[in-house]
């Protein structure tokens, strides 16, 4: 694992919380909810691989198949 990736969730949250609230302000309630969803969701796909990488590393540390 790297620290890369803990950067890229945080700017992921940075990016979407900065479009919220531009949105927000210009009336937009309707799509910041739209970008906050897809971001929530490019978030989980990033530790969903991660997740899946830990358990193939663990299968093939413990020699489980």
């Amino acid at each position: 694992m790297d620290i890369s990736i803990i950067f890229k969730l945080a700017s992921i949250g940075i990016i979407v919380t900065i479009v919220c609230q531009i949105l927000k302000k210009s009336e937009r309630d309707d799509v910041a909810t739209v970008v906050t969803i897809v971001g929530l969701v490019i978030a989980l796909t990033v530790a969903v691989s991660m997740i899946g990488e830990l358990f193939t590393t663990i299968q093939d540390i413990f020699g489980v198949f």
